[in-house]
């Protein structure tokens, strides 16, 4: 077993299944132990920031909230800007605002004006892919910016949703999928 695949299937046995939560019927992917542990916590970075160590990236976009933990240390690893991708009414300067369907409802995704120059190339980073509802805003966000989107990295991917279908042709790179 290589040492990728190990810390992979570490982290993999480190995430653990919370049954109804937020709500009935919904399988909880729980990450908390991954933070807690330095050594998995490590890897888990490492191994999202891996497939993107060879291009060109100037800013990584976080989304709010754990988007935030990865990212920023996503982007110190690759020498990149962090901006931070947040809900409504939570940045202090001119926003560029975005909404979007949520299967009960709409979110709205806000990023300063200034946070990515036109040409930029951003890495997107979350802690989770299902539906690519909030990914796809974020995309938008950075359409609407003029920046180049180089791609999409998350620690866990839920397959079965594909939201990496409705994400493409943007690139997508997960650490674990289920």
């Amino acid at each position: 077993m290589t040492t990728t695949t190990a810390s992979v299937a570490a982290i993999r046995k480190a995430i653990r299944d919370v049954p109804d939560f937020p709500k009935p019927g919904i399988l909880f992917k729980d990450i908390t132990p991954v933070l807690h542990d330095p050594r998995l916590l490590k890897s888990a970075i490492t191994l999202m920031a891996q497939p993107f160590e060879v291009e060109r990236i100037d800013v990584v976009l976080g989304i709010e909230a754990r988007g935030f933990i990865f990212g920023s240390a996503i982007a110190s690893y690759l020498h990149a800007g962090f901006v931070p991708v947040r809900k409504s009414g939570k940045l202090p300067w001119r926003t560029k605002t975005v909404s979007y369907a949520l299967e009960y409802g709409e979110d709205t995704l806000q990023i300063h004006t200034d946070a990515v120059a036109e040409g930029a190339h951003v890495l997107i980073v979350d802690d989770l892919l299902a539906t690519g509802g909030t990914a796809g805003a974020v995309l938008k966000l950075v359409e609407e910016c003029r920046g180049h989107v180089a791609g999409l990295s998350v620690l866990v991917e839920l397959e079965f949703l594909k939201g990496r279908e409705r994400l493409s042709p943007c690139r997508v790179a997960s650490v674990v999928q289920y």
